[in-house]
């Protein structure tokens, strides 16, 4: 088995100026690298998930605007900054929930705006400096999580952890498995449990992909074994990502996670949120806010079946994401440290 770290989740390859992703929707069966030139198909990769992982997908975001930049076929500036802000809207609109995506294109675009003196290939330039360092800044923003993390963990620890937040979710290392990959060099020992995630399946195809190709001891579950793993006392933490933090700590990640994050408090087993300080969202009051993305109704139909596993014409409902609330959470992490209650104190000046 291939190690997954010999490969970029998501890249710039600056010889052909394209963006280079690794085809999440064909894993773990084939490692398939897309190369990608135009807006609407990078728009693609991030709507059907062939990049995702809140990070990854403000990275590949990054990179494709400014491959559109490159594209634009004009010398007025002001035409130009119009013509950013239309691709940068466009690509804002491949999923709602995850606040790294507009983020990184508000970033990208104030590189725009705060240089319109300059010449267009000058600013193209400039843009093409921000992504990389995006990209950079995330590698060590995950390296730095981990280490934060690892400090709230003994060896031996079993770990259980829901969705992707690893490095097919991120630049490297990931988020909730940063810890995983640091404790794994370091002898730490640690039995890691991966949810499946239905409907879509990243723990089981993701994360215990990439987490067992690099040598770790890993146990796939399906999402409703959490609380009997936890009742015989083998999860000593759990560890998740998030796409969004609100101002009061409530949190969004994959569907899911908010009912470990229950069983978890019924069991007492700390959850920890492990997330880029980039995912702080102050403006959005509680996560009754976070607007959820709802996801095609063939996803849990029929998806992943040879034939179709449900009766025609079933109403189907199916978010992306839940919303955990503050309380549950032992804490969360991020690259700039541990954050407990009360959240709506503590978080801001991160």
């Amino acid at each position: 088995m291939d190690n997954i770290l010999d490969y970029d989740t998501v890249t710039l390859d600056e010889e052909d100026n394209t963006l280079e992703i690794i085809d999440q929707t064909q894993l773990p069966y084939r490692t398939q690298i897309l190369k990608l030139t135009e807006t609407k198909d990078i728009w693609d990769a991030i709507y059907h998930l062939k990049v995702r992982g809140a990070p990854a997908i403000g990275v590949a975001a990054a990179i494709g605007l400014y491959i559109a930049s490159t594209q634009a076929d004009t010398d007025d500036i002001e035409e130009f900054l119009n013509y950013v802000r239309e691709k940068k809207e466009y690509l804002n609109s491949a999923r709602p929930t995850a606040v790294n995506l507009s983020w990184a294109l508000e970033r990208m675009e104030k590189v725009c705006l705060d240089n319109r003196n300059l010449d267009i290939p000058k600013i193209c330039s400039l843009l093409k400096q921000e992504a990389l360092k995006i990209k950079a800044e995330d590698t060590e923003m995950c390296y730095r999580i981990g280490e934060n993390t690892l400090g709230l963990l003994d060896k031996g620890y079993g770990l259980l952890t829901h969705c992707n937040a690893g490095q097919l979710a991120t630049s490297r290392y990931g988020t909730a498995t940063s810890a995983m990959y640091l404790g794994y060099e370091r002898g730490y020992g640690f039995r890691i449990y991966c949810d499946e995630t239905r409907p879509l399946l990243q723990g089981a195809r993701l994360t215990a992909y990439e987490l067992s190709s690099a040598g770790m001891d890993v146990t796939l579950v399906c999402d409703n074994m959490v609380s009997s793993l936890m009742r015989q006392g083998l999860i000593n933490a759990v560890l998740v990502g998030c796409d969004r933090v609100a101002a009061n700590g409530d949190v969004a990640n994959k569907i899911g996670t908010s009912v470990v994050a229950t069983v978890a408090r019924r069991y007492n087993v700390p959850f920890y949120v492990c997330a880029p300080s980039s995912t702080i969202d102050l403006s959005t009051a509680s996560g009754n806010d976070i607007v959820i993305e709802q996801r095609p109704a063939e996803e849990v139909t029929e998806m992943w079946y040879e034939r179709r596993m449900a009766p025609d014409n079933i109403k189907v409902y199916n978010p992306a994401f839940d919303v955990t609330d503050h309380e549950l959470i032992s804490a969360i992490i991020t690259e700039k440290g541990v954050i407990r209650e009360p959240y709506l104190k503590n978080l801001k000046g991160f």
